[in-house]
């Protein structure tokens, strides 16, 4: 796996992260409740539900990443992906190649959610995130480990997180765009 500086992933991340933010701002609290609910012309999911769906998930690694964030002031300015965080980070990646993904049951979003409280919550939720992936400048991104939703028994590290996490994100925010 590829070796990165602490502070090079984490500026890549919070860049990705105040570009998903200021989608949010710009377009998605600007667009009409009726485009919020529309469904994609593929039959795909509205805005409003990805936006949902993003936030079901962001429900259980927000809080769980800042339960396991420590100040350690002997932390590592490098960090390495393992197999399994580059893997699940590949998979999540949107772009050319991206395979279609069936949601968990508890992800997948109702048919008709609340848009501006969706919008207004993955809003909190960036928010939040940008503040940890500030705060994960004096933590140890390869020693510190978060269980993931899938199963609390298998934990990745920090850096893996946040980097499946940023870029499921990413995959459905564009997805979400494809509506405006």
């Amino acid at each position: 796996m590829k070796t990165i500086k602490r502070t090079a992933l984490l500026d890549q991340l919070e860049s990705e992260v105040e570009s998903h933010l200021q989608s949010a701002i710009s377009v998605f609290q600007n667009v009409s409740d009726t485009l919020l609910q529309q469904q994609s012309a593929q039959n795909g999911w509205s805005i409003a539900q990805c936006l949902w769906h993003i936030n079901s998930y962001g429900h259980y690694y927000l809080p769980a990443i800042a339960h396991a964030m420590k100040p350690d002031a002997a932390s590592r300015d490098t960090f390495t992906s393992s197999w399994l965080g580059a893997y699940f980070t590949r998979l999540m990646k949107p772009g050319e190649g991206m395979k279609k993904m069936k949601a968990f049951k508890d992800h997948t979003p109702p048919l008709q959610p609340d848009g501006r409280a969706e919008v207004a919550e993955f809003i909190r939720q960036q928010e939040v995130l940008l503040g940890l992936l500030r705060q994960a400048r004096q933590v140890d991104l390869t020693r510190t480990k978060v269980a993931i939703s899938l199963s609390r028994w298998i934990k990745l590290r920090l850096g893996d997180v946040f980097q499946f996490y940023v870029a499921h994100q990413g995959r459905h925010v564009a997805q979400a765009m494809r509506n405006v």
